[in-house]
């Protein structure tokens, strides 16, 4: 017998095979990756990989025209012509099959991870089921231990929730998006317009909150403050907090300045118990990377996914806040105790009885993230930071309790009553296993003993205004999310980042844009039910039903598409409507993305981010009486500042990918220092000849977007290139 093993990506292909038999052969062809192995009956094993979604859903019949329900499961590759690199797997996995007598599906354990391996086996395998590996690490005993424990078959349950996902997914999306582009149509103007049966609940939530914020009225309030000396200077404040009247104040502040002292009337000094942190789910690893590495959600995803897959943590698409104790605590710990950073640590920890500080929250399929405590070699930046605040967290809820302490004074200043409050750790408790990711604030403050009379210089007040409520980040924006039970652990990210990429966000603390307002606005109010958080539930839990096997996919997708049908026939009836809502507000987001700022050329028009034959340019929007022109750099996105240049010319933000984000002016001759100005002069005139020393190649002057610079003379057989800026030392006494 021959088995076919299909893993979801080749890396983790790679571990699954080198989990099975040290001795596994890698082949490879045109450029994909294989594996070969003899497993402990003597048998054959192929193990390949997919590259996540090798199927994707497609319209039968190609269209325009809505609601159409009418799809099937193709090909990435010939859906998609960014996805043609997953042919070359499709083929492998093709090839492979045929010479495969048995099949098993060791792909992530989730709905997506099940969907993936179910199509490779119906579509490319042509078989009706196949095995099942379970597990949650990619460490050899876990990845050797699932497969001795295989199931006997998929996870029907997994693989037709998902399945059914995708299916209402694209329904929605598309249907609804086509809607919305078909009335911008109407109204006079083809733009394509985007929705979706989540991404329209999670754009209410922030527009609603965006409401909120624009029609709040700032309310005035006055609080005031006491300068006390004791030792040191320290303010303490007026008991009663904010005071509404002003007049209120000048009286506190006028009686308090009557005094000469200040008499402690109370210390109030408390100890309290404050228990280790839960083991981390996804959403609070998104969240406390966040806060303490700065990363946004789909980032910290990302990173924990690819730190699974190199085998040095647990799989990160959970809910759970449990660590079980079949992890062997003590086992994982003895690997990590050999990664120096965290020894001693370790050894301090390791004295006492490990017992983790669970959470609530359940995950029928993964346990919290934790690290395996395989060798975590060559990480670097923020996959280090990650890993790192994967560890400290793992090592924190083994800890015992911290204790802190609160102490609160309260002074009398000719009657009235002033407060000073500050709390400080007493003892460390898992505090210590945490840093540097701990976030509490230690403070100090005089120490005073209850009667005693202290100095006192004056008190004040100071005028302030209500805030209006807060705003939504990304992290916190996921986190609302999962509380709403909008979406999945998987998808919440993306579903955040798509509000970003459709121009209906933007901002790390979330505003709503003019055109996202009017969409959530107008969807509301002719056709509610695409932006309900309560339907996109409703679906949520038939799909968990699904899982569990208590609801049937076929009666969930029925009910859905009459629902949709209802949706969208009360749409057409409005379409122009809607798009004539929509139209100014798109129109207006467009100006303001693609205005650079004043042409400093003219004065009059503006500098507008404009496409051509060879890529993005800025021009003169008063185009023929200005025919002012600037190169942009290419394939980056542009953002507009509100700066200038010395010179007057529009700076703007460039963000390439891989790279770190450029302000830089539109006028190229801004970007170089006078030294490399100095030294481009003397090339052009032969003052200076530089060669390049591997090439033997005269480099010449040529200008780009980002300014002028030396190029090969002999290009394109010589493809050199120098930064003038990085020369200037070398010819300084030249440029004199």
């Amino acid at each position: 017998m021959t088995e076919l093993i299909i893993a979801e990506k080749p890396s983790a292909a790679k571990k699954v095979a080198k989990g099975l038999s040290k001795s596994a052969t890698e082949h490879k062809e045109k450029g994909v990756r294989y594996y070969t192995l003899i497993n402990d009956e003597g048998e054959e094993v192929f193990v390949a990989s997919a590259v996540g979604h090798i199927f994707t859903l497609e319209e039968k019949e190609k269209s325009f025209n809505y609601p159409t329900f009418d799809i099937e499961w193709v090909p990435s590759y010939e859906a998609n012509k960014d996805a043609k690199y997953t042919k070359k797997y499709y083929n492998i996995l093709k090839k492979l099959s045929k010479k495969a007598t048995t099949f098993t599906v060791a792909c992530d354990f989730d709905v997506e991870g099940e969907v993936i391996g179910y199509n490779v086996i119906r579509f490319i395998c042509k078989q009706d089921d196949a095995q099942r590996m379970k597990f949650s690490t990619l460490v050899p005993e876990d990845v050797k231990s699932a497969y001795t424990k295989k199931g006997s078959s998929i996870e029907w349950g997994q693989a037709k929730a998902g399945e059914t996902r995708h299916k209402l997914d694209w329904m929605y999306g598309i249907n609804i998006s086509r809607a919305l582009t078909k009335a911008m149509k109407k109204a006079g103007r083809f733009t394509l317009m985007s929705s979706g049966r989540v991404q329209g609940p999670a754009l209410k939530i922030i527009a609603d909150k965006e409401r909120k914020i624009q029609a709040f009225e700032p309310t005035p309030y006055w609080v005031v403050t006491a300068m006390l000396q004791h030792d040191q200077s320290f303010t303490v404040s007026y008991e009663k907090g904010k005071l509404w009247k002003e007049k209120k104040a000048e009286k506190v502040v006028k009686e308090s300045n009557k005094a000469d002292t200040a008499e402690v009337i109370d210390v109030d000094k408390r100890v309290w118990t404050q228990k280790p942190p839960t083991p981390f789910n996804l959403g609070g690893l998104q969240s406390e990377a966040y806060k303490t590495i700065g990363l946004s959600p789909k980032q910290s995803l990302q990173i924990a996914q690819d730190l699974y897959t190199k085998g040095v943590t647990s799989y990160p698409r959970t809910s759970s806040q449990k660590l079980p104790k079949n992890i062997g605590y003590k086992k994982i710990f003895s690997k990590l105790k050999k990664n120096t950073p965290y020894k001693a640590l370790i050894e301090e920890l390791t004295k006492g009885t490990l017992k983790p500080n669970n959470g609530k929250k359940k995950d029928p399929a993964h346990p919290a993230i934790y690290p395996t405590g395989e060798p975590a070699k060559g990480l670097k930046g923020k996959e280090k930071k990650v890993y790192d605040l994967i560890v400290k967290r793992f090592m924190a809820t083994f800890g015992p309790n911290a204790k802190r302490q609160t102490t609160k004074l309260t002074f009398d200043i000719n009657t009235y009553k002033y407060n000073a409050k500050a709390t400080k750790t007493v003892e460390e408790g898992w505090h210590r296993y945490y840093k540097p990711f701990l976030r509490y604030k230690e403070q100090d403050i005089a120490s005073v003993k209850e009667g005693e009379k202290i100095g006192f210089d004056k008190a004040s007040y100071e005028e302030k205004e209500t805030q209006p409520p807060r705003r939504y980040t990304k992290a916190s924006l996921v986190k609302e999310l999962e509380k709403q039970g909008l979406g999945t652990k998987a998808t919440r990210a993306d579903i955040v980042e798509n509000l970003y990429k459709r121009g209906y966000a933007d901002g790390k603390s979330i505003t709503v844009s003019d055109l996202g307002l009017k969409l959530s606005a107008t969807l509301e109010e002719h056709i509610p039910d695409i932006v309900s958080p309560d339907l996109t539930k409703h679906f949520e839990q038939k799909m968990e039903g699904i899982r569990e096997k208590k609801e049937d996919p076929e009666t969930t997708l029925s009910e859905a598409k009459e629902t949709l049908i209802k949706i969208l026939d009360e749409f057409k009836g409005k379409e122009k409507e809607i798009g004539e809502e929509l139209l100014d507000s798109h129109q207006k987001m467009m100006k303001e993305k693609n205005t650079l700022g004043t042409c400093p050329e003219c004065g009059e028009g503006d500098l507008m981010i404009r496409k051509g034959k060879y890529g993005k340019f800025a021009a003169c929007n008063e185009y023929p009486d200005c025919k002012t022109t600037f190169s942009l750099p290419k394939k980056a996105k542009i953002i507009p500042t509100d700066d200038v240049s010395d010179t007057g010319h529009p700076m703007i933000k460039v963000i390439k990918k891989g790279k770190k984000p450029q302000v830089i002016s539109i006028n190229p001759d801004d970007n170089m220092s006078g030294d490399a100005k100095k030294l481009i002069e003397k090339v052009e005139s032969g003052d200076i000849e530089i060669v390049d020393e591997d090439s033997g190649s005269k480099m010449v002057v040529r200008s780009g977007p980002y300014g002028k610079f030396l190029g090969a003379e002999d290009y394109p057989k010589v493809k050199k290139i120098m930064d003038p800026e990085e020369l200037v030392e070398e010819y300084k006494d030249k440029l004199e």
